[in-house]
């Protein structure tokens, strides 16, 4: 059983490339937003119980497919300044003690992330980001604000890869992906 869990930044590509795994492997995607978009629809961003419906979707979606053995892909923007983030990463290393667990980090320049962030797929799937001028505020104030990207070595589990995916296009990186961890 496999665990793939797209890192990055946002805007970067986690949950296009993670639709393109699911396509061409036995996995299905997860991506952040499924959950962050249902809690949106009950409460702002951050509050109290839109944490509990978003922390509650994840662990429901995480719990069965550990239940019936299916591998999962799931994506996350890892703060790696923000001992939280650190924390809820070992929680899902735990969660998932009998997967193989792979980690992936996308990084592109803020330029390709900034047109990305504006792309049809992108908007299609993701409401909260459809106020396209605030969207690309946010990225813009979050890349000041937390470290999105790791240091080189700083990610200490086995199974991990870094991939600059700013010229690459959504099959590429994929095929980086499923090649490097034989998916």
């Amino acid at each position: 059983m496999n665990l793939v869990i797209i890192i990055g930044a946002q805007a970067v590509g986690k949950m296009a490339v993670g639709y393109e795994l699911a396509k061409t492997t036995d996995l299905k995607l997860f991506h952040n937003h499924m959950s962050i978009e249902l809690g949106l629809k009950f409460d702002q961003y951050g509050t109290p119980l839109f944490n509990e419906i978003n922390r509650g979707v994840r662990e429901l979606v995480m719990d069965t497919f550990i239940k019936h053995k299916k591998g999962l892909i799931f994506t996350f923007v890892w703060g790696f300044s923000l001992k939280s983030d650190w924390d809820f990463m070992e929680y899902i290393r735990e969660k998932f003690k009998d997967y193989k667990i792979h980690y992936v980090e996308l990084v592109a320049d803020i330029e390709e992330r900034l047109i990305r962030n504006e792309t049809k797929d992108r908007l299609s799937e993701k409401p909260s980001k459809r106020n396209v001028e605030w969207s690309r505020n946010e990225l813009l104030k979050t890349m000041d604000k937390y470290r999105l990207v790791s240091y080189d070595g700083e990610i200490p589990y086995d199974n991990y890869i870094k991939i600059d995916n700013t010229n690459l296009t959504i099959e590429e990186t994929a095929k980086i992906i499923r090649e490097k961890f034989n998916l």
